[in-house]
């Protein structure tokens, strides 16, 4: 079969963005272009490859399974033809970080500065945590997660960037939170909001199947519920929220307490709306790791990247 390689481009960047009117614009194509590049595909491999849905243009089964093997076949060949260093001054490279909430105010805000600053043709996607991670960084269309990873395969590097105490947060002013000692009771006496909890996946190695697990919430390990179990105290959950962003605005505007990271925490007093409350009961601290696949170090893109954002991370 004779295939120009331009047409799996085409294929890939649609598969990502489910638009032809964006990928061509990340192409640099005009529409018509790319709908010429996916016609000529399609009478290659005998296969629609992307129909027309409400949500944008929605990949057929053979174009999911074939879409893993060609990106990672494409970022093979670029990188086989790469030069063997890296210039951050003069690279379009287009990075792709994965991260939740936290991570998206705390880190990805001075990294996306330093980027722009040593690198400024460069481009830094952020997307959002999801069960198909493993998969979209074995296929290399994502770089890196930062994460509060629990358990991953051996094939993924998995070091700890930052280490965040977790702090409970009220609204400024809340009349059961006035002095600087607060104790357990009084933690239970108002409603919580919490968070999801471990975002769990499937990992296969060694022929066995076992948990990936990277936390999305920010429950301190069962201390505090150890904590009340002790004292025989019951705590009441007043909303259950997918994110620290939204469980920070709920325990803003309302009598409701939330446990948070501590950086966030303070990011969020500096406007006067929040008080901060130490857990008054030990609390561990937590990890926040950054993930990658270990055989992508010989990539020196991926290195120069990881170390830049250790370096932020180390400053924050």
């Amino acid at each position: 079969m004779n295939l120009d390689l331009n047409l799996l481009r085409v294929f890939d960047v649609m598969l990502e963005e489910r638009s032809v009117t964006r990928a061509g614009a990340r192409l640099g194509l005009t529409q018509s272009a790319v709908s010429h590049a996916l016609s000529r595909l399609r009478y290659t491999l005998s296969d629609d490859l992307f129909v027309r849905g409400p949500a944008g243009m929605q990949p057929t089964p053979r174009a999911v399974e074939m879409g893993p093997q060609v990106h990672a076949a494409l970022n093979q060949l670029q990188a086989a033809l790469a030069p063997s260093d890296f210039d951050p001054a003069t690279s379009e490279r287009r990075f792709a970080l994965v991260t939740g909430a936290y991570a998206g105010a705390i880190l990805a805000p001075p990294v996306v500065s330093r980027l722009a600053q040593v690198a400024p043709r460069s481009e830094l996607m952020i997307a959002e945590l999801a069960l198909d991670i493993l998969e979209r960084l074995d296929a290399r269309r994502v770089d890196f997660l930062v994460g509060s990873v629990l358990a991953a395969p051996e094939r993924f590097a998995r070091e700890t960037i930052l280490t965040e105490k977790l702090v409970w947060v009220v609204r400024a002013g809340h009349p059961a939170f006035q002095g600087e000692n607060i104790d357990l009771e009084t933690l239970v006496s108002t409603p919580h909001v919490v968070m999801a909890r471990n975002l769990p996946g499937l990992i296969e190695e060694g022929g066995e199947r076992r948990p990936f697990v990277s936390r999305a919430s920010w429950e301190d390990s069962g201390a505090f519920e150890a904590a009340l179990a002790a004292r025989g105290l019951t705590r009441r959950v007043g909303a259950s929220v997918p994110d620290t962003f939204t469980a920070l605005a709920i325990a803003s505007r309302t009598d409701m307490a939330t446990l948070i990271p501590q950086r966030l925490a303070l990011l969020s007093a500096q406007s006067g709306r929040v008080t901060l409350i130490e857990p008054p009961y030990e609390s561990p601290s937590v990890e926040v790791s950054l993930l990658y696949l270990k055989d992508r170090l010989a990539e020196p893109a991926i290195i120069w990247m990881r170390d830049l954002i250790r370096a932020v991370a180390a400053t924050l």
